[in-house]
């Protein structure tokens, strides 16, 4: 589930292995590249940590932060 901290979306994404997460890291970077809006995000093994924010609007949450994440959910 995403929350908003910081003037941030964030949310922690678990899977079976690296292969996996390395996929789901490719399906978002496909989304994000298409909006031409691009995530702050950390992966170690089986684990990938994304952050939405709009830099452009002075680093808060916006309706372009929403859309991604709801992306984001659809590729799961």
């Amino acid at each position: 589930m995403w929350e908003e901290n910081d003037n941030k979306l964030v949310r922690q994404f678990k899977f079976k292995d690296f292969v996996e997460a390395f996929g789901f890291m490719t399906k978002v970077a496909i989304e994000a590249e298409k909006m031409n809006h691009h995530p702050n995000w950390s992966n170690v093994y089986n684990t990938v940590n994304i952050e939405l924010t709009t830099h452009d609007a002075g680093n808060t949450v916006t309706e372009k932060d929403r859309k991604l994440a709801a992306k984001i959910d659809n590729l799961i």
